[in-house]
């Protein structure tokens, strides 16, 4: 009987030992993940002040994606779905995001690209985000036409291209217009 007692008081203790280490790392993920939704919520929201209010600790990422805001709600960024949250390390995590956008429609492409933030987080605050795309080729060829061919559509409206420039709306426009002219070209190969 007393070896009953002490496996059953064994059982029990084993059971009600919480592991601090792993609900300290857990914990620590979903606050990165809390941070990187509402991230994702200031950017697509559209509103600058919201934006820069969530980068305040991030202010070297803020000129990029202040632009790149702009960008994406001049190019119609609707965003379609956010993906599985991936953290890379102890203070990096990966937030994608799949968006439908002018630009893929100028290029008749029925494709809906995936942009992923980097963020970088210290002290529970977002310390510095960065961003890649997966744009398919067609995207490249076509902004390479245009930088080639019809610079003047978009030479001084992207002048500080994803650097705080001051006119991402007429950027993108100029890019748009370019794109349409490059599918013309195209077309007529």
């Amino acid at each position: 009987m007393p070896k009953i007692l002490l496996f059953l008081l064994f059982v029990v203790l084993q059971f009600s030992c919480k592991n601090t280490s792993e609900s300290k790392v857990s914990e620590k993920a979903a606050n990165y993940i809390i941070l990187g939704n509402e991230f994702i919520d200031a950017f697509y929201s559209f509103d600058d002040k919201v934006l820069k209010a969530a980068l305040s600790n991030a202010e070297k990422s803020q000129p990029e994606l202040l632009y790149y805001q702009k960008w994406a709600e001049c190019g119609n960024y609707k965003l379609l779905k956010r993906g599985t949250t991936i953290q890379e390390n102890d203070s990096t995590i990966l937030f994608p995001v799949t968006v439908k956008d002018d630009l893929m429609a100028a290029l008749d492409i029925q494709f809906n690209v995936t942009d992923t933030f980097r963020l970088t987080i210290k002290n529970n605050k977002i310390s510095k985000v960065s961003t890649s795309s997966n744009d398919p080729d067609t995207y490249y060829d076509a902004k390479a036409w245009v930088q080639e061919n019809r610079n003047d559509l978009i030479e001084v409206p992207c002048e500080g291209i994803w650097d705080g420039g001051p006119t991402p709306c007429d950027c993108i426009k100029g890019m748009l217009n370019g794109f349409g002219e490059f599918m013309e070209h195209e077309k007529a190969k």
